[in-house]
């Protein structure tokens, strides 16, 4: 969504946020936006933030240059659906907002803990529920001696979509799986074009994944079965696969989502989608869990909690493990004869 000059205008002189990184991965936490977000719930609130020109114009000051860069994600809280949740959050990105993100559910934990908002021990762990866009999920916070180190991302059920999707690419022909980790996401080998999740082949991987997410994004394969704000590819996972010993399957992936944003951390909700993969494919029996490698070489853990049966198909609960840091807090200044404001995008 275009966000107008008028629309731009109504932003506040300045906007308060506390920044974490996730596995390299950014998240601009903004605890009090100064923008109202209509909706009784997370997901509704989501639905009315995108139709919302003030709301797309404070995601805008703050995803786009010179206050941020193409690949800047954050989230916005908002009241929880309900008393049992302890808080909610519009997850966003340059290109608008997302229905799930991993690695910001795990900065959100970490952040709730160490600003006091969730009470956690000295030495423990502390449940911090959240409610997204695509459900309601937990951040389990582990501490040591009143320092954080560790948070457990328990996701909504996760599962295969559909095998051997076909799909042409400038590239040449290829087969993808589609999966749903809280968006759904289309996963192939890199190596399949003639790739390796590493820097050097990042361009492709980018250009490449945009024209596959595009290719599929309004097929039946990314259709959610019960609720149509969940819609659309969200991203093309990329991975490398590292072999399988001691309990663990050990891949290296990088995702390229929204319209060619590349996750620096090994991707949370995308690492659900490939655990439900791995999980379908009979790669992760008991005991045996994932390690996921991001292409910066930062990692996740993951592993399944438990096997259900989800509206008919089957599906995993799967839990992503991984840990936050804070990189600093900005008040943001909005100059309302700025003729830049709110940004732009040079990529």
């Amino acid at each position: 969504m275009a966000v107008s000059w008028e629309a731009a205008s109504v932003l506040p002189s300045t906007i308060a946020t506390t920044d974490y990184h996730t596995g390299g991965e950014p998240f601009r936490i903004v605890a009090d936006p100064p923008v109202r977000v209509e909706g009784s719930t997370v997901a509704e609130r989501r639905a009315r933030a995108i139709e919302d020109s003030s709301v797309q114009a404070l995601r805008a000051v703050l995803c786009s240059e010179p206050r941020g860069h193409a690949d800047m994600y954050g989230g916005f809280l908002v009241p929880p659906d309900d008393d049992r949740a302890d808080l909610g959050v519009l997850f966003w990105h340059k290109d608008g907002f997302s229905t799930a993100c991993g690695h910001g559910t795990i900065a959100l934990g970490v952040w709730a803990v160490e600003t006091g908002r969730v009470s956690g021990p000295e030495t423990g762990s502390v449940d911090v529920v959240i409610d997204v866009p695509s459900g309601r999920v937990t951040a389990r916070v582990h501490r040591e001696d009143e320092r954080v180190v560790a948070v457990d991302f328990v996701n909504v059920p996760s599962w295969v979509v559909a095998r051997d999707v076909p799909v042409s690419t400038s590239r040449g022909d290829v087969s993808v799986t589609v999966a749903f980790g809280g968006a759904i996401y289309a996963t192939l080998p890199a190596a399949d074009l003639g790739l390796s999740v590493a820097p050097e082949h990042l361009a492709d991987l980018i250009g490449l994944g945009r024209e596959i997410k595009w290719a599929l994004n309004d097929a039946p394969v990314a259709v959610h079965p019960t609720d149509p704000r969940l819609n659309g590819i969200y991203g093309t996972i990329w991975f490398d696969d590292l072999g399988d010993s001691d309990g663990w399957v050990h891949q290296r992936n990088v995702t390229v989502f929204a319209d060619g944003e590349v996750d620096r951390s090994p991707c949370g909700s995308g690492t659900c989608a490939r655990l439900a993969v791995l999980a379908a494919a009979g790669r992760l029996p008991e005991g045996t869990r994932l390690r996921h490698d991001s292409i910066v070489g930062s990692t996740f853990t993951g592993t399944v909690l438990e096997r259900l049966d989800h509206d008919g198909r089957p599906a995993v609960v799967p839990q992503v493990t991984g840990m936050a840091y804070r990189t600093g807090e900005h008040t943001f200044s909005i100059d309302p004869h700025d003729p830049l404001v709110p940004g732009f995008v040079l990529r």
